[in-house]
């Protein structure tokens, strides 16, 4: 008889598959309905009060929204089958041209902010698990909680137009605004990855409190063994799974968080993408935009399930 927990593989494989597909149709779905719930005629208000109305018209017919609902629907499924997002009204360029020169810088952005998040989260909430252990250490504990929720609960927009403010306008030491060098990059990297940091630190903190008490280090420690060996070897990796569940959850958010910093950074990206599309009505390219971000943070989910099955298949297998 095999392993209970490989029997129970495929049925987690199923539910996972099943769940991102339901997802992805929910976010498809919202995604045809945006142009259709938003109130008055999106290609009026897109060619402007002024243009003539044969004009609308054919512009209506070109975007088929002339047709029935249901047959724009089974239209607009077919050609994301297809791979085509549509055209664009404003530029009449494909959305999936634009998606696909912007979409780079928007996934460097998100993901330098992450692996910087967690590079500085983590060492600081292993460092203050050892420290403030069994009760030690209480006013580094208040000065570190105090802070966290500071730093945290400042949006992302904020940080950036501060940093701006102090890091570009007062010293000069970085650019204002645009992607070019290395650089650029600093301001809206750090605009990203402070709050998700103090957030995945305290979580670190937490599941490091809990493993340092648990019998298997109390053996390790009884071997002698070094404290960097007993809290890197032994600790971290069992205190890891908590930990990815949050940094995935951080890493959808910080997809989500950078249309705001685009715009601030002046960002060539997704973000700054889809905000100068929402001003000129160019519902496509929003539309195309909208569900691309979408079907992007349902990937990272799933990902990160995957992972964590892999990593803790008791925990994540087991319980499904």
């Amino acid at each position: 008889m095999g392993h209970p927990l490989k029997s129970r593989w495929p049925r987690f494989a199923l539910r996972r598959a099943g769940r991102l597909l339901v997802s992805l149709w929910v976010v498809v779905t919202a995604s045809f309905l945006m142009i259709h719930l938003v109130p008055g005629d999106p290609v009026r208000a897109a060619l402007g009060p002024t243009a003539p109305a044969d004009l609308v018209l054919a512009h209506k017919e070109e975007l088929g929204l002339l047709d029935p609902l249901w047959q724009q629907y089974a239209a607009f499924l077919g050609r994301l089958f297809q791979g085509e997002l549509g055209a664009s009204i404003s530029t009449r360029l494909p959305v999936g041209e634009t998606i696909a020169q912007r979409l780079p810088a928007t996934a460097e952005l998100a993901v330098a902010a992450f692996l910087l998040s967690v590079a500085v989260a983590v060492p600081i909430g292993v460092g203050m698990a050892v420290i403030t252990r069994r009760g030690r250490g209480r006013r580094a504990e208040l000065a570190f909680t105090g802070t966290n929720v500071v730093v945290a609960a400042i949006p992302d927009f904020l940080l950036g137009v501060g940093l701006v403010y102090l890091l570009a306008v007062q010293t000069n030491v970085f650019p204002v605004a645009g992607r070019a060098g290395l650089d650029s990059y600093v301001l809206p990297v750090l605009a990203l990855a402070i709050g998700p940091a103090a957030v995945l630190s305290r979580i670190v903190r937490v599941e490091m409190l809990a493993v340092m008490e648990a019998d298997y280090i109390r053996t390790a420690r009884a071997k002698r063994l070094t404290p960097a060996r007993v809290h890197l070897v032994h600790a971290l990796p069992n205190a890891v799974t908590a930990t990815l569940t949050i940094g995935g959850l951080l890493l959808s958010s910080l997809v989500a968080g950078t249309v705001l910093v685009e715009n601030v950074f002046a960002w060539p990206g997704l973000g700054s993408s889809i905000v100068s599309s929402i001003v000129a009505k160019d519902y496509p390219l929003v539309q195309g935009t909208v569900l691309v971000y979408g079907v992007g943070v349902l990937l990272i989910n799933t990902l990160v399930d995957v992972v964590l099955a892999l990593l803790d298949p008791r925990s994540a297998i087991g319980e499904s």
